[in-house]
């Protein structure tokens, strides 16, 4: 089939894995790829639809897409994932650029879509989210060779109060664990050398399937396999991060020691109204006990400010509390009110001046928090994978088990020898910035 295929991926990881089963089965289907979206004769717009920010990028993605029916080869125009979930009837009305819509239930069914597409209806291919890959499923990777997420859930259940993505996405559905490893061993066949594994909350992994919380076991398996030299895990959930997993951790030199544990924030009351599980008093209590138990540890969080009716003397609870743990990484996001969630009923809407203020006043001593932590490193040897050359710095660079793509920091470092993509190398850090490391190979 001589049909030009480009898709415009949004959002987290999960969703690019979704991107690459779609670009996989449209392969296998004879369908042939092109990264030039400028030559592509159907675009496929795989949108988030998480909060108001992602909402505005996807749109902007569609009506950006749709030009190329007029300055490019395009003659069709699929949209697909959470956007489409959500909002599919009003897409399709509203927006008559469009020739279909996906929701995130139907990825198996693209070929089918765009079948219905080229007979000349507008398909609306939402219906409940409940797909699940229950196999080995064909994919195209769009990361880098040597890295690749690998999805081992999908859906929620814990219904945090801000968060539609039980309502996009459906409830927490565990992938069975052989299906899981045999994709790990074909991706790690194939070249991939870090597997970062992922799913709206990676430590709940096997309780709905197996009954007990199975991840300790995922992780060994994942680890035994030759060719992969780092195991990342992202998306922990504070609650159920289990001893066994912390001792896996601290004890198996594949598995990075990095833990992603978004918290939201510490003020008891607001975890309260977020409707998340623990407590201030739990959560100090992991943390303690994660840098005790995993030596060397990177921890990373995210927290959410502006949340309504949030105080200032909360707020500022929330910074003495990140003062007092210093995370070696975090973000910190303002809170955006989302159709149908309760958050959006509580009283108390922050002014979005207040809100900005308080971000930037979290950002900045986070800042501050992030270059301490790198000056430590200052003389240290770091192992180091390349991830390629910078030419305004005229340096390679790459990351350390301390750092997740394209979210994490970088190290600058010079070589002697080429070095290529993927290699592992080691650095002696020499300079340190806010977000960054520099330095020397070693070997």
């Amino acid at each position: 089939m001589s049909i030009l295929i480009g898709l415009i991926s949004l959002g987290c990881a999960k969703n690019r894995v979704d991107s690459e089963v779609l670009l996989g089965q449209l392969h296998q289907a004879g369908y042939t790829l092109t990264g030039d979206i400028n030559k592509a004769e159907v675009i496929i717009v795989n949108t988030c639809g998480f909060i108001n920010a992602a909402k505005e990028e996807s749109i902007a993605a569609i009506l950006e897409a749709a030009q190329y029916k007029i300055i490019g080869r395009c003659r069709k125009l699929l949209v697909a994932g959470c956007l489409s979930q959500r909002y599919g009837n009003e897409l399709l009305q509203e927006m008559p650029e469009i020739d279909g819509i996906m929701g995130t239930g139907a990825v198996p069914e693209v070929v089918k879509v765009l079948q219905t597409i080229h007979s000349g209806h507008r398909p609306l291919a939402v219906g409940a989210p409940g797909y699940i890959p229950k196999r080995l499923e064909a994919r195209v990777l769009t990361t880098p060779s040597y890295v690749a997420y690998l999805k081992i859930a999908e859906g929620c259940d814990n219904c945090c109060s801000y968060c539609a993505i039980p309502a996009i996405r459906g409830p927490y559905r565990s992938r069975d664990m052989d299906d899981i490893v045999s994709e790990a061993q074909w991706l790690c066949s194939s070249g991939v050398k870090e597997l970062i594994v992922v799913a709206q909350e990676t430590t709940r992994y096997g309780r709905d399937i197996y009954g007990r919380y199975a991840l300790p076991e995922l992780l060994q398996r994942l680890a035994a396999i030759d060719e992969c030299r780092w195991v990342r895990l992202m998306y922990c959930y504070p609650d159920s991060f289990t001893d066994s997993l912390i001792e896996l951790l601290a004890t198996t030199p594949k598995i990075c020691r990095y833990i992603d544990l978004p918290l939201q924030h510490i003020n008891n009351r607001l975890l309260r109204l977020m409707n998340r599980r623990g407590s201030k008093e739990y959560i100090i209590k992991l943390v303690d006990k994660l840098r005790k138990s995993i030596p060397g540890v990177t921890l990373r969080t995210t927290f959410i400010v502006g949340f309504p009716g949030e105080t200032e003397q909360e707020f500022n609870e929330l910074l003495d509390f990140m003062e007092q743990v210093k995370f070696e990484r975090a973000g910190v996001f303002a809170y955006s009110p989302e159709e149908g969630t309760a958050a959006e009923m509580l009283p108390g809407r922050i002014r979005d001046n207040v809100v900005a203020e308080r971000v930037n006043r979290a950002m900045s001593l986070q800042q501050r928090i992030s270059l301490s932590h790198n000056l430590d490193k200052v003389g240290q040897e770091l192992m180091v994978l390349v991830e390629g050359w910078d030419d305004d710095a005229k340096m390679y660079w790459g990351r350390t088990e301390a750092d997740a793509p394209e979210i994490d920091e970088k190290v600058f470092f010079t070589s002697r020898a080429v070095v290529r993509e993927g290699d592992f190398v080691q650095v002696k850090v020499l300079d340190a910035a806010e977000y960054d490391l520099s330095g020397v190979r070693t070997k």
